[in-house]
């Protein structure tokens, strides 16, 4: 199983100069991917500027957003956002999607709460004309340089809505950050519905855990912060590795499950976290 890092760009009030050391010292210890977790109304850096940055300063290694809450975007624009993202790594970048669930997050006229579900299915077929170069705003030109290829997409969540997207538009599935008897329903249920669909071979599996391995006591409460409004199914339960037997341990749990890769994400912007982490896992 592969193991990546999260870029720290969710952490609230987080010193934003140090998403590029981050990203630059991630590549360096070996892993596999960089991700972001996105949301808008908390005080943090957005998705695309995080992994801008992260492309950036370094050249190989593998770029994700885990999730990007896709419905509070105009699609056409954050079509664009990511092709050039995507366009200046090199072709590094996996979209990961979800569709949100907290109010305040859908702050664009046009794009709220209501009806994002219904609005992502149009979205995504928009995301995919964008990428093959089909002409925008009523003229005449693309929105994007010729050779944009289709950026690869994940989908994260817990509904039958979510499944049907991933196996028509995927290449897979992100699971959240709790525990695997939590998770492992959903990533079965991937399974199914991939093979239901006729897709070819298997869905990529991606599981999301928190980690601390410096200043615990702060990432503890940076959890509860950025959870406080969550759904309690999800806010008390969210996973936080705070010593490297717990790491082993998730890392191991989901190897049994058959997840393709595990992404630590951090709970604090401590720049030694990186190198704690690799030195448990690399």
């Amino acid at each position: 199983m592969q193991v990546g890092i999260g870029l720290p760009n969710q952490v609230r009030n987080l010193t934003a100069s140090i998403i590029p050391r981050w990203a630059a010292r991630a590549e360096e210890a070996g892993f596999s991917t960089l991700a972001t977790t996105g949301r808008f109304a908390y005080p943090g850096v957005s998705d695309t500027v995080a992994l801008a940055a992260a492309a950036g300063a370094t050249t190989t290694i593998g770029l994700l957003s885990a999730v990007l809450l896709a419905p509070t975007w105009p699609s056409a624009l954050l079509a664009k956002e990511i092709a050039g993202i995507d366009g200046v790594s090199g072709g590094r970048l996996t979209l990961g999607v979800g569709v949100g669930s907290r109010e305040d997050e859908f702050s664009v006229p046009g794009h709220g709460l209501h009806g994002r579900g219904a609005r992502l299915a149009s979205d995504l077929a928009t995301y995919r004309d964008v990428w093959g170069g089909e002409p925008v705003g009523n003229g005449p030109n693309p929105a994007v340089p010729s050779r944009t290829r289709q950026v690869p997409m994940l989908f994260g969540g817990y509904s039958t809505a979510t499944l049907n997207r991933m196996v028509r538009w995927g290449e897979g599935y992100i699971g959240g950050s709790l525990p695997p008897a939590m998770t492992a329903p959903s990533f079965a249920a991937a399974k199914r519905a991939w093979q239901q669909a006729g897709r070819r071979g298997a869905p990529k599996l991606v599981v999301l855990n928190y980690f601390a391995l410096g200043d615990t006591e702060t990432g503890q409460a940076n959890i509860r912060d950025f959870y406080r409004l969550a759904p309690e199914s999800i806010a008390d339960n969210a996973v936080l590795c705070t010593t490297p037997t717990m790491i082993k341990q998730s890392i191991a749990d989901y190897t049994d499950l058959g997840i393709d890769e595990i992404i630590f994400v951090p709970a604090t912007d401590d720049l030694d976290e990186v190198t704690r982490l690799a030195d448990i896992v690399t």
